[in-house]
């Protein structure tokens, strides 16, 4: 009888199941890489989300602080009591410092407290009516009084409307030098560093190879400004229009025009007038830029000082 060659069958079978195993297992973790990295994408744009609401929060909450302040000042004059603002003047001030917790920060309940500190407001704009109403019934009765010095007023008017006009004239002067005497960005440029710390120029860099940006203003002289410590704040503005920032990385808030603005990064440094530089180092923490052209602004005591732009690709 000839023998079997069941043995060598049975041997190939089990190759072909390990091999049917091994890519099994290849796939599935293949599948729980892809699974991790949509997962940290939407971690990250969580996180980038809920940093904006923060800022908006404190700006809302800022604006409402200086009304505050005004209120309290006018209804004091007027004669009223401001206890009760001051007390709502402190509690603001508690949810501005807690803001810094951007973890526990709940958007809802902020929403409702701008919501409450605005009603707050509008009440006291009433009161702060009522309490000139009540003035005016005053100023009434001391009419007759008035109108036995309408010579002298006429006499001090004169003298006002003389005041006024040196001030005016000494107002212009005073932002004639100003503007003369702010600073300007001569160039911004941006090169590419690549996470071994290489930086390469041109303008327009591919986002795998981007680790961070160095963002260069060089300013230009300028005699009339003076020599002393600065504040140079960088917005970055991506393709879609909206500012990069972070608390985290050092972003916040700067007022320009009477109006709080968001900045990405901010630079101190001192002037000395010899046309120098000022460098920013800038990353998102393995975050990527988004794909297109990226606008820069510079902004320095209260002037728009200049502007630069690179694009990723």
């Amino acid at each position: 009888m000839e023998p079997r060659p069941q043995p060598r069958n049975n041997s190939r079978s089990y190759l072909l199941a390990a091999l049917l195993i091994l890519a099994a297992l290849n796939v599935l973790l293949l599948y729980f890489y892809y699974q991790e990295r949509q997962d940290n994408k939407t971690k990250d744009a969580t996180i980038a989300a809920k940093t904006e609401e923060v800022l908006i929060a404190k700006t809302k909450l800022d604006s409402i602080s200086t009304q505050l302040d005004a209120k309290i000042v006018e209804i004091q004059q007027l004669g009223g009591s401001v206890d009760s603002l001051m007390k709502i003047k402190a509690q603001l001030e508690i949810d501005k410092r807690e803001l810094k917790n951007v973890g526990s920060f709940d958007s809802k309940k902020y929403d409702q407290k701008i919501r409450n500190y605005q009603a707050i407001l509008v009440q006291k704009d009433q009161e702060i009516a009522r309490l000139k109403e009540e003035n005016g019934v005053l100023s009434q009765k001391n009419e007759s009084l008035s109108q036995e010095n309408n010579g002298l007023k006429a006499d001090k008017q004169t003298l006002s409307d003389s005041v006024v006009a040196v001030t005016i004239k000494n107002q212009e002067l005073a932002e004639k030098v100003t503007i003369a005497a702010a600073l300007r960005a001569e160039a911004v440029t941006v090169n590419a560093v690549n996470a071994k710390g290489k930086e390469s120029d041109g303008g327009i860099y591919k986002a795998k190879k981007l680790d961070k940006i160095h963002v260069s203003v060089l300013l230009s002289p300028n005699g009339l400004a003076k020599k002393d410590e600065k504040v140079l704040y960088m917005r970055i503005i991506d393709p879609n229009g909206a500012v990069i920032s972070d608390l985290a990385t050092g972003s916040g808030e700067f007022m320009y025009n009477n109006q709080g603005m968001i900045y990405t990064a901010m630079q101190r440094f001192n002037f000395d007038n010899s046309r120098q530089r000022v460098d920013y180092f800038y990353g998102r923490g393995g975050q990527q830029f988004k794909e297109g052209k990226h606008t820069i602004e510079v902004y320095c005591e209260g002037f728009r000082i200049g502007e630069g732009e690179f694009t990723i690709k």
